[in-house]
């Protein structure tokens, strides 16, 4: 039976990706760089395997309205073709409905062959019963209808009804949802952003600058970015502008000590490289040897000379590193990641609540670790690409309840441009919905003098 390549490999990754709970982007890198798959069927491929991650909540809730048997009691290699199926019938207009069908069935026939005729009826009577689709009603029970209206896990959408309110929260599971956009910063270490610009279109990539980073262009261009020789080089790295704003939070100086204490695979640690003209000292740390060899690779590719490198677990007290306090630190804590499940969308089906409560503790140790190495008068950046309180208001309110020498800053005070994204604390927050970037939180800290 022939199998078309695109949908056999994006049943294997997506398989993979239940079993292992591997990472999607880390897997389809691996398919593009060493697979069999050309032309338009690389991009087919990665659009169903994304796809089909970001729409599984609404995906198995069409299956759900036409299959006789319960989504629990379907094997996992059905339940995750009628997914290719239905998202290639309900969200890509460009493949027919006889095509995605019959596609699936060949599929089927290969991955679960006593399922064919099943998976066939399922898809065929979805097709004719669209206009039956039923939601739940957004009046009565707006949790599970943007649970399976937008595809978000219940605690979630639960969360943002009660930050947001109804109106901004289906705003914001609408967005979740979509592809965001792809964010670079330049290396001004090496060349300016309109120059940058200039570079690209001589390889053919569009990009416009970003609205708030003085340092980030928007890549307007279907283009893997980091196969492009300009990145090899260290001209630029992927950052999305929330976070490069994040980090301009930290004002870092020349002849600083800066210590940047969760900092691989290194971004954020070149980024203050980068403000500080390389002259800077920074020490960067992560808990996993693997993890801090990324830091230095990504400083090599970027040319820093700035840059060493320490194996550290922040949630620990921390061991003697190359000065005893430091002018500026960066605490981006390791979170839950809710704030980007638009670009990592199986992580959304991984989590739980109940991982707060760890993540949360985590944090807080990690704060008190870092607040141990700074000097007096010095400032104290605490980031999380989370949107939940409970990871990000409530660890720095926890934080300064047990240690009343540090005090908020507004951010805005630090970097104006960011005002309209402070929240009444002080503290910076961007929302993909309102702002176009990452869901991002970030906290300034001045120990007193």
């Amino acid at each position: 039976m022939s199998v078309s390549p695109p949908r056999q490999a994006a049943f294997n990754t997506l398989l993979r990706i239940e079993k292992e709970r591997s990472y999607a982007d880390i897997l389809i890198d691996r398919e593009l760089a060493h697979g069999q798959l050309s032309g338009a069927d690389r991009g087919l491929y990665t659009e169903l395997v994304y796809g089909t991650l970001r729409k599984q909540g609404t995906l198995d809730h069409i299956m759900a309205s036409f299959s006789s048997t319960p989504l629990a009691r379907l094997e996992r290699a059905v339940l995750l073709i009628l997914r290719l199926g239905l998202y290639q019938l309900f969200c890509l207009d460009r493949i027919p409905a006889s095509a995605a069908v019959n596609e699936s069935v060949n599929l089927a026939k290969v991955a679960a062959p006593k399922a064919a005729g099943f998976i066939n009826a399922v898809l065929r009577s979805a097709d004719r019963g669209r206009d039956r689709i039923v939601y739940p009603d957004p009046a009565t029970e707006p949790v599970a209808y943007l649970a399976a209206r937008y595809s978000h896990p219940e605690w979630i959408v639960a969360a943002w009804l009660e930050q947001l309110g109804m109106a901004e929260a289906e705003q914001l599971a609408a967005a979740m949802v979509e592809q965001p956009p792809l964010t670079i910063r330049v290396n001004s270490l090496k060349l300016g952003r309109d120059e940058l610009i200039s570079r690209l279109a001589e390889e053919g990539v569009g990009s416009e600058p970003c609205s708030r980073s003085p340092y980030g262009l928007k890549i307007t261009s279907q283009v893997a970015v980091a196969k492009l020789p300009l990145f090899s080089e260290g001209f630029f790295s992927i950052q999305d502008e929330a976070s490069q704003l994040a980090t301009l939070l930290l004002t870092p100086r020349e002849g600083e000590q800066i210590l940047d204490l969760c900092a691989a695979p290194g971004g954020k640690s070149g980024f203050i490289a980068e403000l500080t003209n390389d002259n800077a000292f920074i020490t960067a740390c992560d808990r996993h040897p693997r993890r801090v060899e990324q830091i230095g690779q990504t400083a090599g590719r970027l040319g820093i000379r700035s840059i060493t490198t320490q194996t550290v677990d922040a949630s620990k007290p921390l061991p003697p590193l190359s000065v005893p306090f430091f002018d500026r630190i960066l605490v981006d804590a390791p979170c839950s990641g809710l704030g980007v499940i638009h670009r990592n969308p199986e992580g959304k089906w991984w989590k739980q609540p109940a991982d707060l409560v760890g993540l949360a503790a985590a944090q807080g140790r990690i704060l008190s670790s870092a607040a141990d190495r700074l000097k007096p008068g010095g400032v104290l950046v605490y980031s999380t690409c989370s949107t939940t309180i409970q990871e990000d208001e409530a660890v720095v309110e926890n934080f300064l309840t047990s240690h009343p020498e540090f005090v908020i800053e507004p951010v805005s005070r630090a970097l104006p441009e960011i005002a309209p994204m402070e929240t009444s604390q002080g503290f910076f927050r961007s929302w993909p919905h309102r702002d176009g970037l990452d869901g991002f939180f970030a906290a300034r800290l001045i120990r007193r003098k």
